[in-house]
């Protein structure tokens, strides 16, 4: 059975962000992912972790800067610098957090970003992060949420994955990316498996909630096993009536969220 972590950025929002470990915990949670860790330090997240008897399994790299529009920098030409001063910063976070993977945002299009960029940038970030035991993931964004991402496909994805050539250098499947972008999930779930090492989830057509919109959860999440997946599901998706309510989808799907 899949393994669900709650998103600490997107869910528990009723309660300040320190706070979400332990609502995170008290719902039945075993994982969490954030989406940026880096406003608190690590000694503080550390602590709530260690408090509520979670592990910390997926973060982003910084994106750049946020307050102007900038999704990432990975494939950015002329910002090397700083996509690996970023890198560091998360790795040190990933080290210290005991988070085995790191999510690398790419960039926007319309800020020059460039496959020539992307592949030499995540071949040294790969290399960099084998010598601290973390996977490095990326993902396909669809651009109705992010107009301009640079990496939209699956199919992109895994080209990028193959050019690059190194081991821990992986996907990051987004159920509801693909979905709005692609369509054909789980044609998607079954083709991408051996690439997979960790999925995100939510229900277009509003980013709600696995029981409600376009895709039948239950049925994916049996398919996912099926895959013999044993990493994580991570729980990305805007709660419609309250988080604890929402929360009912797990009931109606079948499954635990622990």
């Amino acid at each position: 059975m899949p393994r669900f972590a709650a998103n600490l950025t997107m869910m528990f929002n009723e309660v300040p962000f320190l706070d979400r470990f332990e609502a995170a915990a008290k719902a039945g949670f075993k994982g969490v992912e954030i989406l940026f860790p880096y406003e608190y330090a690590i000694d503080e997240i550390a602590a709530r972790l260690k408090a509520n008897g979670l592990q910390l399994v997926l973060f982003n790299t910084p994106p750049g800067d946020w307050n102007k529009g900038e999704r990432g920098l990975a494939a950015l030409p002329g910002r090397e610098a700083e996509f690996e001063a970023a890198l560091r910063q998360a790795l040190k976070y990933a080290e210290a957090l005991g988070c085995p993977r790191v999510h690398v945002m790419a960039g926007l299009v319309h800020h020059g970003a460039s496959r020539a960029s992307y592949i030499a940038n995540l071949k040294k970030a790969a290399t960099i992060a084998r010598d601290h035991g973390v996977e490095l993931l990326i993902e396909p964004i669809n651009t109705r949420d992010i107009p301009g991402f640079f990496l939209n496909r699956t199919s992109e994805a895994r080209a990028v994955i193959y050019e690059v050539g190194e081991p821990n250098l992986k996907l990051q499947f987004d159920i509801y990316h693909r979905q709005v972008m692609e369509g054909d999930v789980a044609t998607a779930i079954r083709e991408y498996a051996p690439l997979t090492r960790h999925y995100q989830l939510a229900n277009p057509p509003d980013r709600g909630e696995p029981d409600e919109g376009e895709l039948n959860y239950a049925w994916l999440f049996r398919l996912i096993d099926e895959t013999g997946f044993d990493g994580w599901i991570g729980c990305e998706y805007r709660p419609r009536r309250g988080t604890i309510e929402g929360l009912k989808w797990a009931e109606r799907c079948g499954v635990c969220l622990g």
